[in-house]
């Protein structure tokens, strides 16, 4: 079996890498973006997961500290699903239907084509990160 051979135009640079600081082993060979990422925003979503104190603890180096909190907040999410699975258990006994959980800025659909469930972007967050207007969030 031959390869194709494929003939194309004129190429364009679309991307050039930047490189990292020289002092970039000191922050894990991340480049100054990589960096940034993490960076608190004003104006963002109460969920956002750069309000995790566990984060901003890690991010000012105080390593024991984000270990204790992250304990903390992992074992406060498992304590709020064993209460969910104990209500749709309830729920389940008494024969009513119970919501399951559903995420604010996605919806789950299938994916064209294939079997699978995807999480879609609703296409809100924007507008309501503009109006600072958060009552969906938790």
């Amino acid at each position: 079996m031959e390869n194709p051979v494929y003939k194309t135009g004129n190429y364009k640079t679309i991307w050039t890498r930047r490189m990292p600081p020289e002092d970039c082993d000191r922050y894990y060979n991340f480049t100054v973006f990589a960096c940034q990422l993490n960076e608190m925003e004003e104006g963002v979503a109460p969920t956002d997961s750069r309000r995790r104190p566990d984060q901003r603890l890690m991010e000012n180096a105080m390593w024991n500290e984000s270990n204790v909190e992250k304990v903390r907040l992992e074992e406060s999410q498992r304590a709020r699903r064993r209460q969910r699975e104990a209500e749709a258990e309830q729920a389940a006994a008494e024969g009513r239907p119970y919501p399951p959980y559903e995420p604010i800025w996605f919806v789950k659909e299938q994916e064209e084509g294939t079997d699978q469930l995807v999480h879609v972007y609703k296409g809100q967050y924007w507008d309501c990160k503009a109006k600072q207007e958060w009552t969906k969030c938790p």
